[in-house]
């Protein structure tokens, strides 16, 4: 495979409907907001639906959700220590870390931290931010209850009969990412596995669906994909990921935006810059 020779910016714009599209487990699992209350969406909780449509995919993945588990290993030591390859006696740093990105193409775009007694450290070529909604949220709260007990012996409904569930009407939210070349050289990310993850940001809901994410709830709206032709274009990722604009249209006078169509989005690519490819599902 070869190696990537020309650095990536990426732009992914995607709307909630009546969802919760990350909660947050120290706020009762309230949808995640910034002190404005605006709603964000962790890179971590990005990186883990990426990881999930690579392993759909055929994927080896080093970082696997219990859910998805399908080898009976519980944890990253283990699995670690299942690979015959990383624990050959006098192995090196660095061939330890050159076949654990070799093995899983997690490890080599996001990179990983082996927690062994000499530890080893990947840095990943594929930098992603959080994602956070155009404009502030609301959170819906109601409450539920089971149809029965969660306990034996109890006479009427128990304390966790009982509860709570939260979710927003609608968000649209931006995230942003880029691919660095000379990181991607170090960990062997190639070509090929950049249009992997082009695949898996374009089609990033399908199989993940949840009582907090009802089927359909959460959707990819657009994609911009900027495929530089030089390792360090004179462009700079700042000026790429600002060339898209969404604002409220003045139409709403103050109403909340309900749907994508609430919104114009305004698209100036810098000068100097590639034409990005542009995945749209508006």
């Amino acid at each position: 495979m070869n190696t990537l020779s020309k650095k990536i910016d990426f732009e992914v714009i995607i709307s909630v409907n009546d969802a919760n599209p990350n909660g947050d487990p120290l706020n009762g699992n309230r949808p995640r907001t910034d002190s404005k209350g605006y709603g964000e969406i962790s890179d971590v909780c990005i990186k883990r639906k990426i990881r999930n449509r690579l392993q759909d995919d055929g994927e080896s993945i080093f970082v696997i959700s219990d859910d998805r588990c399908k080898d009976e290993i519980d944890s990253l030591d283990a699995r670690a220590a299942a690979c015959e390859e990383l624990n050959k006696k006098g192995i090196t740093k660095k061939e330890y870390a050159n076949i654990a990105c070799e093995k899983w193409i997690d490890v080599r775009s996001f990179g990983q931290v082996f927690a062994r007694k000499d530890p080893v450290g990947v840095r990943g070529p594929v930098s992603i931010s959080l994602a956070k909604s155009v404009s502030p949220i609301d959170i819906i709260t109601m409450q539920i209850t089971k149809s029965v007990n969660g306990k034996s012996g109890v006479i009427g409904k128990a304390p966790d009969t009982f509860g709570i569930k939260h979710h927003i009407e609608f968000g649209l939210y931006v995230f942003k990412g880029s691919i660095n070349c000379q990181l991607a050289e170090k960990t062997g990310f190639s070509e090929e596995d950049a249009e992997k993850i082009k695949k898996a940001l374009c089609t990033l809901f399908e199989n993940d669906c949840s009582s907090a994410r009802p089927e359909g709830s959460m959707q990819v709206l657009r994609v911009y994909w900027w495929k530089h032709n030089c390792k360090t274009p004179a462009v700079s990722s700042a000026k790429i990921h600002n060339s898209v604009v969404i604002k409220e249209k003045p139409s709403l006078n103050g109403r909340s935006p309900s749907s994508v169509e609430d919104y114009d989005i305004i698209f100036n690519n810098p000068d100097g810059a590639v034409e990005p490819e542009i995945f749209d599902n508006i």
